[in-house]
């Protein structure tokens, strides 16, 4: 254990805030998850072992990842893109059918599945960091680096939305960051938006989901008006949360847990608060607020371009994603089912969230280490 602590590297602010949603998910999600135990008739401590599992699981693929020098993931995003393309047209076709929608494809033999678009996350935003940062010097050229970035940003949007609208719109919006941070041009970042609101308009007028993405807008539109049991999820995540006070119920006191659908996963964030009130709340937006700070520092740092896109984009689509959980839960937007990251029980979307963070950190380490070298040579000069 001491051997690998001492070996551990990178930002110790970006580990303390690992171990700390590590706990508050423990916590939130063995009182969340009393209605799941019942329904599938078993204890509700084998679930939360297997979630304990998962945790322990992601934080070694973290350690793993954040060993590895960041610039290797140059290379490993193409071969990702290779394999995220083919899989994310798998899992339409023959992915597990929930809710009118294809998301998730079998991992044979384990028991598991998981969905193809937190792979895609992780290809797409390290393949931006690879092109942009290897095209700077023609970045203006439309043949050699805006056909490439545009078709890569397009197909992965459109092959993730016609299933998960929400989770594209997110990392649509990571990719146009990226965009900006890597010198793009305004004129070509608006023909990639305009080609992002083309697909947009298909899914909704065209796509399988298409009668349930306008339920869900038009119930937080008007949630007077919407059938009750459409608006049931978004009222009891109100409920949860106007209830909860400053101080909270306590832990394992929520009143609206059998309420909730998905308490466990999209609307832990009302639970967390209804449980631990406005302070709760406010302690875990801090945290998530504070990860942006450090993840920004590391971006800002990093001595290049790769690094700085890499750190920047795999940081913006986690803290995107834990804002667009937050606001849905307080009523600032329609229900989407985007997970809480780190904090939801997720399975294996909590291990392509381990291994962002630990290419985060694996970017911090090589910020860290020129330093103990200029260090130790200014040692040897004085002695």
């Amino acid at each position: 254990m001491n051997k690998i602590l001492s070996n551990t590297k990178g930002d110790r602010w970006i580990w303390l805030i690992v171990i700390l949603l590590s706990v508050i998910s423990l916590l939130a999600v063995y009182s969340a998850i009393g209605s799941l135990a019942y329904k599938r008739g078993v204890g509700a401590e084998s679930i939360l072992m297997k979630h304990l599992a998962m945790i322990v699981g992601g934080i070694g693929l973290m350690y793993i990842s954040h060993k590895i020098d960041y610039r290797y993931y140059r290379g490993i995003s193409k071969l990702l893109m290779i394999i995220t393309i083919p899989l994310l047209f798998y899992t339409l076709i023959f992915g597990n059918h929930v809710n009118e929608a294809s998301r998730w494809i079998a991992i044979p033999g384990t028991g598991l599945s998981f969905q193809t678009s937190d792979l895609a996350k992780l290809a797409l935003i390290t393949y931006l960091a690879r092109t942009l940062s290897i095209k700077q010097e023609n970045i203006k050229d439309v043949k050699q680096s805006f056909i490439p970035i545009m078709g890569a940003v397009c197909v992965v949007f459109a092959l993730i939305a016609w299933a998960n609208l929400s989770t594209a719109l997110m990392l649509f919006g990571v990719s146009i960051l990226l965009l900006i941070m890597g010198r793009i041009s305004v004129k070509q970042i608006a023909v990639v938006c305009f080609a992002g609101m083309i697909v947009l308009a298909g899914i909704l007028l065209l796509g399988p989901r298409r009668h349930m993405y306008m339920t869900r807008i038009n119930t937080f539109r008007h949630p007077e008006m919407a059938d009750p049991d459409k608006a049931q999820q978004a009222n009891h995540a109100k409920i949860a949360i106007a209830t909860g006070g400053i101080f909270g119920k306590g832990v394992g006191n929520s009143d609206e847990i059998n309420s909730l659908p998905e308490a466990y996963s999209d609307e832990i964030y009302a639970i967390i608060v209804e449980e631990y009130g406005l302070v709760g709340g406010i302690v875990l937006i801090s945290i998530y607020l504070f990860l942006l700070f450090r993840c920004i520092k590391i971006a800002t740092k990093a001595p290049k371009a790769f690094g700085t896109l890499l750190a920047a984009g795999l940081s913006f689509s986690l803290t995107i994603q834990a804002f667009a959980n937050m606001a849905v839960a307080v009523g600032l937007g329609p229900v989407t089912g985007i997970p809480l990251p780190f904090v939801s029980m997720g399975g294996t979307s909590i291990l392509f969230t381990s291994i962002a963070f630990g290419i985060i950190l694996s970017v911090s380490r090589d910020i860290e280490e020129p330093k103990k070298i200029i260090v130790g040579e200014i040692r040897e000069v004085a002695i």
